[in-house]
């Protein structure tokens, strides 16, 4: 698997009006919407669900936010750059400027596993995730993440 078949590059985005997680979400909602069709309400209720139950803040300025969703028939991603980072109750307490948001469809086993698997990986990259806090443009921003990267069978 890897990042390209999951995220779409009209799915990246930079924003620099995000003040709150809650802001955050629907922001991700409306690109979801836009870009694969899902009902952006729902999108921000089920993100909204899963981070109630702990939240994806994975460190280092990075979350991972996920939900799945019915009506999906695969994996799909947006992902966003904050130019301001935001409190995210992430696990070392880090305000977060890097979110990449994975969606699956509600019958999703190992698919989902999988790209969140490779999305934690890639963003676990010091370096990488350098080269995507100095860029500011969609296009240089999705093909730093996607040039090769991708997940070995479990």
């Amino acid at each position: 698997m890897e990042l390209s078949t999951i995220l779409k590059p009209e799915a990246v985005k930079v924003l620099s009006t995000v003040s709150s997680k809650k802001r955050l979400f629907h922001d991700i909602g409306d690109l979801g919407d836009a870009v694969y069709g899902l009902p952006a309400d729902r999108t921000v209720e089920a993100l909204l669900e899963r981070e109630s139950l702990g939240p994806t803040g994975v460190g280092h300025g990075v979350a991972l936010p996920h939900a799945r969703l019915p009506g999906l028939t695969s994996v799909a991603g947006t992902f966003v750059l904050l130019e301001k980072p935001i409190d995210f109750g992430a696990v070392d307490r880090q305000p977060v400027d890097i979110a990449f948001a994975l969606f699956a469809p509600e019958e999703a086993g190992v698919e989902h596993l999988k790209a969140l698997a490779l999305v934690s990986r890639t963003l676990r990259d010091t370096t990488l995730c350098s080269k995507l806090r100095a860029n500011s443009d969609a296009a240089t921003l999705y093909a730093i993440l996607t040039e090769g990267r991708s997940v070995q069978a479990a």
